[in-house]
């Protein structure tokens, strides 16, 4: 694909889960297909199906990725718009079919209230190895550099809540 060709794609409709515990240490996972070398830790995040709002896709997203249910989050804030990241150029073709540039975000930030043993990421489609609760600057020390400039707005944003 050419970068002209890269420009006119639209970005993916997506959300963002900033998943805090008591303590306002957030939620980390890592990628099951990173490398050992350069593990990718993220937060939970995943596109917004036809007819489902940013809210409900948060809530499905949780639950697909980590097994968390709505019962155990506590909706605390909502990013005030929608936050958008490209794709390294070499990437777009790989993801989602070529079809989108990257993706724009609407994040969403909650607290868990439940217990760290009720995160299982044996899910019946898993995409994380691993997780910890990490602070806000250890984050984004682990982010893949292309999303890093998204997570620090997000966590400028709910900076009020993190510890």
């Amino acid at each position: 694909m050419t970068p002209e060709q890269i420009t006119d794609l639209p970005y993916r409709p997506c959300v963002g889960i900033m998943l805090i515990n008591p303590q306002g240490l957030i939620f980390a996972a890592q990628r099951l297909d990173s490398t050992a070398d350069a593990p990718a830790w993220q937060m939970p995040q995943g596109g917004i199906d036809p007819g489902e709002t940013p809210g409900l896709a948060a809530l499905r997203e949780l639950e697909e990725e980590i097994s968390v249910p709505p019962a155990l989050v506590a909706p605390l804030s909502e990013s005030r718009e929608w936050l958008a990241y490209d794709l390294p150029v070499e990437m777009v073709p790989r993801m989602w079919g070529g079809r989108f540039r990257g993706q724009k975000q609407r994040w969403f930030l909650m607290r868990y209230l439940g217990q760290d043993n009720q995160i299982d990421l044996a899910t019946a489609e898993p995409e994380f190895c691993d997780w910890r609760w990490i602070g806000a600057a250890e984050m984004l020390d682990a982010i893949v550099p292309f999303k890093r400039a998204i997570y620090a707005q997000v966590i400028e944003e709910f900076r009020d809540w993190l510890a």
